[in-house]
């Protein structure tokens, strides 16, 4: 409990940080990982995301009415869209890269290093574990 109380209280003070910025967690997902990948087509982008493809339609319609990015039809198959920032989603993109590294560093603030990297190793072994539950 102690993990999923921690984790529900870290998101939504990320999620603050980034409103209070200009954008929202979805947003920002789909931002980095349309910057992340050159051009990224909707049903990979959704993979990236971790949500269905009609929540990312949905996304995805709101950010191009916002002018953040645009989409249009692979010339191979004129069934994918490919999906490519805007100048204001890569504007945006900064603003919340710059509100996701304050973030960060207030979050580990007073933490020594090597604890993090302890850290990490023990939520890597949770997630490990968690998985191999599913299989």
């Amino acid at each position: 409990m102690n993990l999923a109380r921690t984790s529900k209280v870290v998101a939504q003070a990320f999620d603050a940080a980034l409103v209070e910025a200009g954008g929202t967690l979805p947003v920002w997902l789909t931002l980095l990982s349309v910057k992340s990948k050159e051009l990224a087509n909707q049903r990979e982008l959704a993979g990236m995301i971790g949500i269905q493809g009609a929540t990312l339609t949905h996304h995805l319609n709101a950010m191009e009415t916002q002018g953040l990015l645009t989409r249009r039809r692979d010339p191979e198959n004129r069934r994918v869209h490919q999906v490519a920032l805007t100048e204001a989603g890569e504007a945006l993109f900064e603003k919340l890269r710059l509100a996701a590294v304050a973030f960060d560093k207030r979050l580990r603030a007073g933490i020594p290093d090597d604890r993090l990297a302890e850290f990490a190793e023990v939520l890597a072994m949770l997630r490990r574990n968690a998985e191999a539950s599913q299989s």
